[in-house]
């Protein structure tokens, strides 16, 4: 059994954020594995079905990015998922736009949904970070989050998203080095 989390803010006019790429990715994966319809549930969006002979629930938190972790410890102890088989897809202002990096634990580097997360469940689950880009003036970062991409930017989060459904079956068997070299070199 396999949950898959998307980050995001659930309000209409943050869907295009760049802080919402996790909902753009767990969109992504419902649709090209068709998975369940999205059932409110746990504080969240859920969805199910199988990839590969594996059960996989996808979730999309509707607590608000600095809550997810409320909804992601409800779920998992309802179905007696362990954290290790928790993968959580977020932005990240540390990696350059577009490129993609999975990794298991480690720090938050300060993004508030991830310490949520950590805060409701630890650690020990694997996240694939997707970068936004930092912008330079540091004051500038909560607006450059909250920010819409821009008509460049959307092109190629469909690569991205493209890039990640089609080498997910790297990523459900927890080969994470072997995964962010995939989803890179497309």
């Amino acid at each position: 059994m396999l949950l898959f989390v998307g980050l995001g803010n659930p309000t209409p006019d943050s869907e295009n954020n760049r802080h919402n790429i996790g909902f753009k990715i767990i969109d992504a994966i419902n649709k090209k594995f068709s998975l369940s319809k999205q059932k409110p549930k746990f504080k969240g969006l859920l969805t199910t079905g199988n990839i590969n002979n594996k059960k996989v629930y996808a979730i999309k938190p509707l607590t608000f990015m600095n809550n997810s972790g409320i909804c992601i410890r409800e779920l998992i102890e309802y179905f007696k998922i362990d954290a290790e088989d928790v993968i959580v897809f977020h932005d990240d202002l540390d990696i350059n736009f577009g490129k993609i990096k999975a990794k298991f634990g480690g720090s938050s580097a300060g993004h508030n949904g991830v310490e949520s997360i950590d805060k409701f469940i630890g650690k020990e689950y694997s996240r694939v970070r997707i970068g936004i880009g930092k912008p330079k003036a540091k004051s500038s970062v909560v607006d450059h989050v909250l920010k819409d991409f821009d008509e460049e930017e959307k092109i190629e989060l469909e690569k991205i998203t493209d890039n990640i459904t089609s080498s997910l079956e790297i990523l459900i068997d927890k080969k994470l080095d072997l995964f962010s070299s995939a989803v890179n070199s497309k």
